[in-house]
């Protein structure tokens, strides 16, 4: 059985161009700039607990790296240290973070933060409706020739929480890091599966149109078309 994680109040940050790391996820990670090699060494000899941000380009002009308001603080579930300093690690996400401030930004970036927690906005049936539909969406997709891992699909059909089933689907199958990092910031579990759900609707579409545009020509003749 494991213990309950007490998250901290100031939480080490790694901050990642077009990355929005979920609760429950697991980001695979090199380490390799110094900074990070430091905050590595803390993180182990500590809590194992660090967060990862998206870049958030909307503030490129008014600070280093800015990150997004909304991240995930994970536990490093397993670490390999390569000959050359470098480490290869698994972080798994816990849970969504809202940064309040900048503690320090040296060796390494520490921000105080408050852990966020998700409504469900509608019934639970309700919620598992629509977690079906977007089930039903991406196994369309993948039919239609998009490029989504059959394994996955099929061990997300193992996932009966709405909430975990849109967060892990949305990770890994998302192609839009805009609207990743929107669901990652929407707490509204309901609101949540209703957007991903309307994403999947419009690829799904476009797929169908290109497909019919296509016609019989293969991916490489299309432009003759």
């Amino acid at each position: 059985m494991e213990m309950e994680i007490v998250l901290p109040e100031e939480v080490a940050v790694m901050t990642l161009p077009e990355v929005a790391f979920f609760p429950q996820a697991l980001l695979p990670l090199h380490i390799f700039e110094p900074r990070y090699r430091q905050m590595l060494k803390t993180v182990l000899a500590t809590d194992r607990l660090f967060a990862v941000a998206g870049l958030n380009p909307a503030g490129a002009d008014e600070a280093f790296e800015p990150a997004h308001r909304v991240g995930t603080i994970g536990i490093v579930r397993a670490c390999q240290k390569n000959d050359n300093g470098t480490s290869n690690l698994l972080l798994q996400g816990l849970a969504r973070v809202e940064f309040l401030e900048t503690v320090r930004e040296e060796p390494y970036r520490t921000m105080r933060m408050r852990a966020l927690t998700s409504a469900p906005g509608a019934d639970r049936d309700e919620n598992v409706r629509l977690r079906t539909s977007v089930a039903r969406l991406l196994a369309l997709k993948q039919r239609l020739g998009a490029s989504v891992s059959a394994e996955f699909t099929q061990f997300l059909k193992t996932v009966e929480d709405p909430e975990t089933f849109v967060d892990l689907a949305a990770f890994s199958l998302c192609e839009s890091p805009v609207l990743k990092q929107r669901l990652l910031e929407t707490l509204d579990v309901h609101q949540r599966l209703h957007l991903f759900n309307e994403h999947l609707r419009r690829d799904i579409d476009a797929l169908k149109l290109r497909k019919k545009l296509q016609g019989s020509l293969g991916d490489d003749s299309i432009a003759n078309n």
